[in-house]
């Protein structure tokens, strides 16, 4: 089993969260995904004119791994985010954890990998850091199993 360094995943995602997109609300995103074999995998957010057609960062690292058929080889996630100052970089020491959707959406992955994933929620800035269990965060979720897949 890999090795979890919550601060390289949190470093990885504040590399990604360099790419974001989101010209609307100026909040860059960044997430990383550890794969069993040691790999990295990133997502940014993109957002949209119509706002309803946005993608959350962890929503592209997860549809990512997923292209690449990799969806059952995650073991943790680590998430930044922040306000972006005139360079388009994210910033803010406060750490941001994913919104309800990317849990239900991480909770896919997770249960399709029979895993309960550690999220490690960092900071755009700083050492602020917060991990939980993805049961903690998204307690009886519905996914995969409830449907008899898994």
């Amino acid at each position: 089993m890999t090795q979890i360094d919550p601060n390289a995943l949190i470093a990885a995602a504040r590399d990604a969260a360099r790419h974001a997109h989101a010209p609307y609300s100026r909040f860059a995103v960044g997430a990383a995904l550890l794969m069993e074999d040691g790999s990295v995998i990133t997502g940014a957010n993109f957002e949209n004119a119509s706002y309803g057609l946005s993608l959350c960062a962890e929503t592209v690292a997860i549809a990512t791994a997923s292209a690449a058929g990799r969806l059952r080889e995650i073991v943790a996630i680590g998430v930044i985010g922040g306000a972006m100052d005139a360079d388009g970089k994210a910033t803010g020491t406060t750490p941001v954890s994913p919104c309800g959707r990317c849990r239900q959406v991480i909770n896919e992955a997770a249960q399709m990998g029979g895993r309960d994933l550690p999220v490690h929620c960092g900071a755009a800035e700083g050492d602020a850091l917060r991990s939980y269990r993805l049961s903690e965060l998204l307690p009886d979720a519905f996914g995969p199993a409830d449907l008899g897949i898994n």
